[in-house]
């Protein structure tokens, strides 16, 4: 199957400066989470208002362009930034981690909980499911930019496989991939979205709606990263567990304990709707 080429740069004014795919997926998945959650605040007994998911977004996309860049340099690229800490800005080149950009987020929780009065659970539980909205954007924005490919398979086993021109070798090295992007945008965003949007539509306990999110995205990026090509300086330790599936273990321990937690202590069923 070819690689679609597609010009990751939609326009240019200078330099770095313009417009690219991959920061509209990332502005379209805050788009769409906007429109679920301002869907949702005009329903009856919503915690929240369609202003206050205005304003809580904003918060959230700082906190995942500051967390997911930080946590990308910080777990992936950490000798290129003492060599360069300028990299830690060139965010333009691509580059972003989801464990990062969800520490990020946690933090945008916490301060939107401060401000509202709110509690951080009625906080997390009620955005979780627009999470993967913006997950399945943004693994569209890594299959434009070709990056984060799979590893090396053949056509007869993996009809769909790709040759990537950003991959070691590129287009002349004749060797097809996984589309692991596809497969984290399958898993991590569509299949965890509708499985998060029905979970929520009854009332649950406070935190259980939070611990699936975290139990279903650990596991799916788990099974997704044995298709996944580790970056190069994470090779060695990949042979035993890649870093995508380090960061992702405890997110599936904290998911099944805040569920547990959530059906067992919880005294108030939250509702979500």
């Amino acid at each position: 199957m070819e690689f679609p080429q597609i010009d990751p740069v939609i326009f240019q004014i200078y330099g770095p400066i313009g417009l690219n795919w991959y920061g509209l997926t990332y502005l379209a998945g805050f788009a769409g989470a906007w429109l679920l959650g301002t869907y949702r605040a005009k329903k009856p007994n919503s915690p929240f208002t369609p202003e206050q998911i205005s304003d809580f977004l904003f918060y959230a996309f700082l906190g995942v362009i500051i967390g997911g860049r930080v946590g990308y340099v910080l777990f992936y690229n950490f000798g290129l930034f003492i060599n360069d800490p300028m990299y830690l800005f060139k965010i333009y080149d691509g580059g972003m981690s989801f464990h990062g950009g969800l520490l990020g987020v946690l933090a945008s929780f916490w301060y939107f909980a401060r401000k509202t009065g709110k509690t951080f659970a009625t906080i997390s539980d009620y955005f979780a499911p627009m999470a993967p909205i913006g997950l399945a954007t943004g693994r569209i924005g890594n299959f434009i930019n070709g990056e984060l490919w799979g590893k090396p398979t053949d056509v007869e086993s993996v009809p769909w496989a790709m040759i990537f021109p950003s991959a070691p070798g590129g287009l002349e090295s004749g060797v097809y991939r996984h589309p692991s992007q596809l497969y984290e945008f399958a898993l991590e965003g569509v299949v965890l979205f509708i499985i998060l949007y029905y979970f929520s539509k009854k009332p649950r306990p406070a935190l259980s709606v939070s611990g699936l999110f975290l139990l279903g995205y650990g596991a799916f990026r788990f099974i997704v990263e044995y298709w996944r090509e580790p970056d190069d300086h994470l090779r060695a330790m990949a042979e035993y567990i890649s870093m995508g599936q380090l960061l992702s273990l405890p997110m599936v321990f904290a998911g099944i304990a805040m569920i547990v937690w959530g059906y067992k202590y919880s005294p108030v069923k939250q509702q979500t709707k």
